[in-house]
């Protein structure tokens, strides 16, 4: 059995270990929690390249067990939706007044689109710079903490994860951030982050080679992978990570943004990343966009309607990357409808235009047009 595979079904193993123990033990509480998504993509393709082909599937599976166990907070979490579960938040984690020590695997502090979750975000995908720059889930410890107006956060984290053994290295990461409005219907959110990663020799010595594909087209698009950064010679990669940040909320309408790159050395060549993105949102039903400034990230609308809430979203998004002789680029506007049904059921239909160049040749690689939806529960 992959070695992949037995640490995703021990982490499945201790999730369900301790429900019978949180019965009998009152230094042991257990609340269950979970996601579905289903997703569904057709395209509109033009006559370069690969053409991509509609498609829809069982997209998010997941399954959570936390509480509190003798003094310390835990975290199981496990997506079931795949070939082999995948384990996600897998933490013990304690607070210290306003300060909270985090060691396990879990999301790491990277950017404002990925610190949300992917139940809140306003559109199906994500923004590629959370795509591409944001470490997600890791192996590490981490420290947060929050005063008035101020969100702080910093790990020490592995390349790898319980999944994703073949990436070797270590890195660390901070980002903070200043809210000095953040009440409902009126939030104002300046951030930046900032991480090194160390990787061991990609592409030798069983550690995986280091690169950044992202799918423009979405999660269907497998055909639509910009190969921006490869490194596969084996020797040691330092990257180091820049982001910013800002999001306005003025009653039911939000705006935010992010700009941020990644540089990356093995000491004979460099590459370079860069994206960006904007997006706006805006709430037809009044409800205002909810945000928790003491972890400098937006949270779950709630509607205020029997007949839910609704939503509009607009994004653009563009990304770079140079490595010689590469030089690539993507632009994608998005425009999306979201109709909240419930608290924990949302609906959501997205039509994505996205564009590929070469830009060494001066030549647009492909044009593709998405039409995404979702079907969403949570609880």
């Amino acid at each position: 059995m992959p070695t992949s595979t037995r640490r995703s079904l021990l982490a499945c193993a201790l999730l369900l270990a301790l429900v019978p123990a949180a019965h009998a033990e009152d230094s042991l509480t257990a609340t269950f929690s979970g996601r579905l998504y289903y997703d569904v993509a057709r395209f509109d393709n033009d006559n370069h390249g690969t053409s991509e082909r509609g498609n829809d599937d069982l997209r998010a599976a997941w399954l959570a067990v936390s509480g509190k166990l003798h003094g310390f907070d835990y975290k199981l979490e496990t997506d079931v939706a795949g070939h082999r579960p995948v384990a996600r938040d897998v933490y013990l984690a304690r607070s210290f007044g306003s300060t909270t020590v985090t060691a396990g695997q879990f999301k790491q502090f990277f950017t404002l689109d990925d610190r949300g979750s992917s139940n809140h975000v306003p559109t199906i995908e994500r923004s590629w710079l959370a795509q591409t720059l944001a470490p997600t889930y890791r192996l590490g410890v981490g420290v947060n903490g929050y005063q008035p107006d101020v969100f702080w956060s910093a790990s020490v984290y592995s390349l790898e994860s319980i999944d994703a053994w073949k990436s070797k290295g270590r890195a660390a990461g901070a980002r903070a951030g200043y809210a000095p409005l953040h009440e409902a219907g009126r939030v104002l959110h300046v951030g930046a982050a900032l991480a090194h990663e160390h990787y061991d020799n990609p592409g030798s010595s069983g550690a995986s080679a280091l690169r950044v594909q992202p799918r423009v087209a979405g999660y269907f698009g497998d055909n639509s992978r910009l190969n921006l950064v490869d490194f596969r010679n084996g020797r040691d990669v330092s990257v180091d990570k820049f982001g910013l940040e800002a999001a306005i909320v003025q009653g039911a309408l939000s705006l935010q943004g992010e700009y941020g790159g990644a540089l990356y050395d093995d000491g004979q060549q460099r590459a370079r990343v860069a994206s960006s993105y904007l997006q706006a949102t805006w709430l037809l039903t009044g409800e205002t966009r909810p945000y928790d400034a003491r972890i400098g990230r937006f949270t779950q609308l709630k509607p205020a309607h029997d007949s839910g809430a609704w939503e509009l979203v607009a994004r653009i998004d563009h990304i770079e990357g140079k490595q010689w002789p590469r030089d690539m680029s993507a632009n994608a506007w998005t425009v999306g409808v979201n109709w909240y049904a419930r608290k924990h059921a949302r609906v959501m239909l997205d039509w994505s235009e996205t564009e590929r160049r070469d830009e060494a040749t001066h030549r647009t690689l492909d044009r593709t047009g998405v039409l995404a939806g979702r079907v969403q529960l949570d609880f």
